[in-house]
């Protein structure tokens, strides 16, 4: 029976059904619908795995870290959430086109994005941190769900132009009750857009629990748009991983969007001016770091008689590499002119724009020569 096959009779669009391919515990479960999806992935190909998401941990608290010393301004850590992003962002190919919110470090850093220019925008010094046309990476979206709608005008237009190519659509559970996101997926449905909506459903809408905005779950709302939806173990890297190559490969196979609800748990605050303690307990943090997607990995691989040592080393010699790259970086960053604020506002001049330029630059220059010299 071929995949389309399956779908067909249901068997891939029971949001109810959890799709887990490795436990908590690390244990291999076999699975006849999406076990052919991940048949490739060898004990190297795990290895890979398990290093991606080590890196982009450490990373994560790297950057916390360089927030509370009053480097950046602001941070949203992804803590908790690496196996969601290191599996779904290992199933693109380099022509699709990722659109995410602003927790999505890891797939920036599969992408190819430097530590400095994923700095960048939380830093203060850019508006944006790369350029997305080489990184096949849009810039993250701060705006609620609104790169959903993105990700489907996108796939319109690689649809229309004949392209085998696909985009994927980050963004939280919370963004499912906004308007741009259902409105994306009636666009993707009508059109048969080659796009897969990826949910991150980490338990929590900023401090409200996703059980407040949806008595089912999330993946049931592809029912009604007409799409398959299916929820995977958002803490299984190697589920991802199948779930996410089934849904692309769908997509380019012409036969239009799938919603994918990877249930997983945000370890850490919303961002770093965020007390999770406010509104969650230590119980509920205590039981999800039993399900902790690195460690699992890590049981599989020792049951699997990998060579943990040289594994373990190697994980934290490139995390250590990657640290100092990205303390390096930030150090390197610019500061920007003050008037560059304007450079990139619309793609043509106009009298607006010129009058709130020529308001800044009196504002500046009441600060002294130096405020002066960079508004020149």
């Amino acid at each position: 029976m071929t995949p389309s096959d399956r779908e067909a009779t249901g068997l891939l669009t029971r949001p109810d059904d959890l799709v887990r391919l490795l436990d908590a515990t690390g244990r291999r479960h076999a699975n006849p619908e999406f076990d052919q999806w991940v048949a490739d992935v060898d004990l190297d190909a795990l290895i890979e795995l398990h290093r991606d998401m080590v890196v982009i941990r450490r990373l994560d608290a790297e950057a916390t870290a360089l927030q509370r010393q009053g480097e950046l301004g602001l941070w949203p850590p992804l803590a908790g959430q690496e196996a969601a992003q290191i599996g779904s962002a290992r199933a693109l190919h380099d022509e699709d086109f990722a659109f995410t919110s602003y927790r999505e470090h890891a797939v920036a850093w599969l992408r190819g994005v430097r530590p400095d220019e994923l700095l960048s925008v939380w830093r203060g010094s850019a508006a944006s941190g790369w350029n997305p046309f080489e990184k096949r990476m849009a810039i993250p979206q701060i705006i609620i769900g609104a790169q959903s709608l993105h990700a489907v005008g996108w796939a319109m237009g690689a649809k229309w132009e004949g392209s085998s190519a696909a985009s994927i659509a980050y963004f939280g559970d919370g963004a499912t009750s906004e308007g741009d996101v259902n409105e994306a997926l009636v666009f993707a449905s009508s059109f048969d857009a080659p796009v897969v909506f990826f949910c991150q459903n980490n338990g929590w809408a900023i401090s409200e629990p996703v059980g407040l905005q949806s008595k089912q779950p999330l993946a049931r709302r592809a029912d009604g748009f007409g799409m398959p939806g299916i929820r995977v173990d958002g803490n299984d890297v190697l589920a991802v991983l199948a779930v996410t190559r089934w849904a692309l490969e769908r997509a380019r196979r012409g036969e239009g969007p799938a919603f994918i609800e990877a249930v997983t748990y945000r370890m850490g605050p919303h961002t770093t001016a965020d007390d999770p303690k406010r509104y969650r307990t230590d119980d509920d943090l205590a039981e999800w770091r039993e399900r902790d997607p690195i460690t699992r990995l890590h049981a599989f691989l020792a049951a699997s008689g990998a060579d943990m040592e040289s594994v373990d080393a190697d994980a934290k010699s490139a995390a250590d590499r990657a640290a100092a790259e990205l303390r390096a970086g930030l150090t390197a960053i610019p500061d920007p002119e003050p008037m560059s604020v304007f450079d990139h506002v619309y793609a043509e001049p106009n009298s607006h724009l010129e009058r709130q330029r020529e308001r800044y630059a009196r504002y500046l220059a009441m600060f002294g020569d130096e405020a002066e010299a960079g508004a020149r």
